[in-house]
């Protein structure tokens, strides 16, 4: 019974998740970036995940966070975004760069959704 309602649980977590990047994209999609590809996974454990990879007008290669909290405990979406997370998103963009035949200027931003509405921090952090 309680694996059951684990497995319920995660569930409605990845509809959610799922329902947040569709929300994200179609703004993003409004305020002229286009959709290069979404949930980019590196092969093998231990890799990195981007959620969204777009192309703002002016060509730079964005690659998109986005988190979705229900209440701004713990400091809220932004605040979720931790220094793992963020070094796992840096690696799977290196390792999505490495397939492309140029090497295009990048950004990595974050959409984050919360009690307050959707917000779009554009460079919300950097890789060395």
């Amino acid at each position: 019974m309680r694996g059951q309602t684990q497995e319920k649980n995660s569930f409605t977590t990845k509809q959610i998740g799922n329902a947040a990047e569709d929300c994200a994209l179609h703004y993003l999609q409004a305020h002229g970036l286009q959709l290069v590809q979404r949930n980019y996974r590196t092969p093998g454990r231990g890799g990195g995940e981007i959620d969204l990879i777009m192309l703002d007008p002016h060509g730079t290669m964005v690659f998109i966070e986005v988190r979705k909290r229900i209440n701004n405990h713990f400091g809220g979406a932004f605040a979720s975004v931790s220094t793992i997370k963020r070094q796992r998103i840096a690696f799977a963009a290196k390792f999505f760069l490495m397939r492309l035949k140029y090497e295009p200027t990048c950004r990595f931003d974050v959409v984050a959704m919360d009690t307050n509405g959707l917000h779009w921090l554009k460079g919300a952090f950097t890789v060395d």
